[in-house]
């Protein structure tokens, strides 16, 4: 039944990520949107620099998914504290300051990042500016069924050369950050989840989780 119900899905959620491609936002959209029973958010291309979609969650799915390896893939959450020079010239897709506008896991990462490096995020979320996700599209070596939230995090190393100035726009910059000592992922799989892509329509016509 397992097998089945998960191949099922596949499909569905395959074809309504295949049917509708994410659409380019004219600009850069911030938090968490309602729409019926499902949560709307925002999410990078980790593989083209800077091209949004929309994913939607329904509200009740289980967490964790039950999924062999072979069927996940990761989604990446890039934590940026309060001293990196992006904070007022960029948006990001989860804020954490001086509301948190992703209330369904926003000041769950924030605390993961203060517990992890300390040093770099503060006490308590205190020096959490913000997040954004990235994550494969269709087409793409890890576009998947099942999705496991990957934190990025900055080190003290990161802070020092400067890394948590860049905007992280794709894996390969993650690999890349994470490789030289700028940052750490934290995966957690327990939070497995499933999503659908739709059009960024229904993000504009959803209601703002917190205004």
């Amino acid at each position: 039944m397992k097998k089945a119900l998960l191949a099922a899905m596949a499909i569905v959620v395959a074809a309504a990520l295949v049917a509708v491609l994410p659409a380019g936002a004219s600009s850069t959209p911030s938090g968490q949107r309602a729409l019926g029973q499902s949560v709307i958010e925002p999410v990078y291309n980790d593989e083209v620099a800077g091209q949004i979609g929309y994913i939607k969650q329904p509200e009740n799915a289980p967490q964790e998914l039950p999924a062999n390896d072979k069927a996940r893939s990761p989604l990446y959450l890039v934590v940026y504290p309060t001293t990196s020079t992006l904070v007022g010239t960029t948006t990001f897709f989860c804020r954490h300051l001086p509301t948190e506008n992703c209330p369904t896991h926003g000041n769950g990462i924030a605390n993961l990042a203060s517990l992890r490096e300390p040093s770099v995020y503060g006490v308590g979320g205190a020096g959490v500016a913000g997040h954004d996700h990235l994550m494969d599209f269709p087409g793409a070596p890890d576009f998947n069924i099942a999705w496991v939230p990957t934190v990025v995090l900055f080190t003290p190393q990161g802070v020092t050369d400067g890394a948590i100035n860049h905007h992280i726009l794709t894996d390969a910059e993650i690999d890349a950050a994470v490789t030289s000592g700028d940052a750490i992922t934290v995966s957690l799989p327990q939070r497995t989840f499933v999503c659908a892509s739709v059009p960024e329509r229904l993000y504009d016509m959803a209601t703002p989780l917190v205004p």
